[in-house]
Parts: C-alpha cells; structure tokens; sequence
C-alpha cells in the first residue's frame, strides 16, 4: 500500500490544510449503488425545487479554494475547484453525471457537503503520493484525454507519484491513469478542506462517504492528514 504525504512547504504554506484519506478494497464499481441513485435523484429535485442549493464562491467553504488557487497564480474561475465546478453544474444543467457507482457516490458526497473529492486507483498508482507544489516540468495527461500532456506551472499545487501528475491545481482535474473506473477493486478517495474549522465538517463528510462505500466493498476506512500528521499509509 502506497504513502500519501503533504510536502513540508506545502503544510507551512497552507497551515489549515486538512485531508481525510479513505481507503476502499474490495470494490465492486461495477454492480449497481441503488442507495446512491436514489440520493442523486432526491439532491437534483431538491436543486429543481429551491429547498436547497450547493455551495458557491461566496461560501467559505469554496471561497478559501478560489484565495488558494490565486495564491498560486490560477484563476478559479476559468480552473474552478472541483466541487465548484460540481455545484454549478448541478445548478446550471439540473444533474449531476452518472459515471460510475464509486465515482457518483463521491460526486453526491462532495457537493452536499461542499467540499472537494478525488479518487485514485490504488493498482495504477506508482510508488507514494506527494502534494506539492510543481516545479513545472512535470507532466500531465488530463482525465478522457489519454493522448493529451500537459505541464503544470510553476508553483501550482499537485499530487503526483513516481511517474507523473495525479491531479493539477491542487483538486480540479484528475490524471486519466489513474481514475476510477468500474474495475477498479482498490481506491483512495481525498477529501480536503482549507478552513480553519475543518475538523468537524471534513469528518461529517467523510463519515458520509464512508457510510455509502461500505455496502460495495470488503473494507473501508479513513485516515487524516493535516500539518500536525502530514503522512498516512492504506
């Protein structure tokens, strides 16, 4: 099982920096998540309906992602954070995509609880995983885009592993090596938060996934990261 740590300039630079890390084995992506269907549903007629609405920049939750993703020189609104970028889908089409079990029950996750989530196939990843910040020769094949490279700039945060990019601006877009399909059997899913109070909501959040991953998988469980324990194994 591979490490996942914060780089030390990373931690010192972003001091409220939380993750939970959720591991998964077992994972059956590829029969059906009725219970993950049904909450989609239930959240898109919500949305239809205004009882309730995602996140947006003017939520602390999401506007701590746009200070960040400036701080390193991106502008969030043409590379939005993912679950920005996931809450004004919602509102803008009325749905959210359907890809697969896994990857639907963390979209569902992250915009109720506004906060960003990505996923990794644990048996495509290549040695440890580091968040970091890029130097900007490093290289980058986008998710549906397997003959596309790109090179992240200086200074933006990534994760990587021994091979390549992962993720590019810290959570906006994830690596097509690694994403999870409905064959993947082991994963890690990120969850993140930047707020001084994360504790509560980040463990809210993954309390939530957790809950929906465990009927389709062997085992599951969660580990944090934060500048206090910048490291954690599967």
């Amino acid at each position: 099982m591979p490490e996942i740590r914060l780089a030390p300039d990373l931690a010192h630079a972003y001091p409220h920096a939380a993750l939970a890390v959720v591991t998964a084995t077992g994972l059956r992506g590829d029969t059906t998540w009725p219970a993950t269907a049904t909450a989609l549903t239930a959240l898109e007629e919500a949305v239809a309906d205004g009882s309730w609405a995602p996140a947006d920049e003017t939520d602390p939750r999401i506007a701590c992602w746009h200070e960040a993703y400036r701080a390193f020189n991106v502008n969030p609104r043409r590379l939005r954070p993912s679950v920005d970028a996931l809450g004004r889908r919602l509102v803008r089409k009325g749905t959210l995509p359907r890809i697969n079990g896994p990857v639907d029950t963390y979209n569902l996750v992250s915009v109720r609880h506004g906060l960003p989530i990505g996923a990794f196939d644990l048996d495509s990843v290549v040695g440890d995983i580091t968040i970091r910040f890029a130097e900007g020769t490093e290289s980058f094949t986008p998710l549906g885009e397997a003959d596309t490279t790109e090179h992240p700039r200086p200074g933006e945060v990534i994760y990587t592993d021994h091979l390549d990019v992962l993720t590019r601006c810290w959570n906006h877009r994830d690596a097509h090596r690694t994403r999870v399909t409905d064959r993947t059997r082991r994963a890690w899913f990120i969850l993140e938060s930047l707020t001084p109070d994360s504790a509560s909501p980040l463990r809210d959040a993954t309390e939530d996934l957790v809950a929906r991953l465990t009927p389709h998988t062997d085992q599951v469980h969660a580990r944090y990261l934060g500048s206090q324990q910048s490291s954690a194994t599967g």
